[in-house]
């Protein structure tokens, strides 16, 4: 099972302690999107921030570059983990089933 949750973790706590102290709304649209159902989803943890919106979400939201790289690779680590950690039944009754996972 793919890990957003150090993203999500960092965008909300950011989001949320900005001085200008941002809707949900308010940043999807300040990103592009037409309402706060992107938010919504990246800060529970359902998505990642898509590449091309990191620099401008680190911009908005005056999050280092560093701590977006961070929070991103600990979310890869922690997604690769649990691709190792399925049992072997599991990965090949998803396989039979079709619902394998793509990294």
């Amino acid at each position: 099972m793919r890990s957003f949750k150090n993203i999500a973790t960092l965008v909300r706590t950011k989001r949320i302690g900005h001085p200008k102290n941002y809707s949900q709304s308010d940043l999807s649209l300040l990103l592009g999107y037409k309402n706060g159902q992107f938010i919504s989803n990246v800060e529970r943890g359902l998505c990642n921030v898509p590449l091309k919106m990191m620099k401008k979400i680190s911009e908005v939201l005056d999050i280092s570059p560093e701590e977006l790289k961070s929070a991103i690779l600990k979310d890869h680590e922690e997604t690769l983990t649990n691709y190792f950690n399925k049992t072997p039944s599991a990965k090949k009754s998803a396989v039979r089933e079709g619902n394998a996972e793509v990294i």
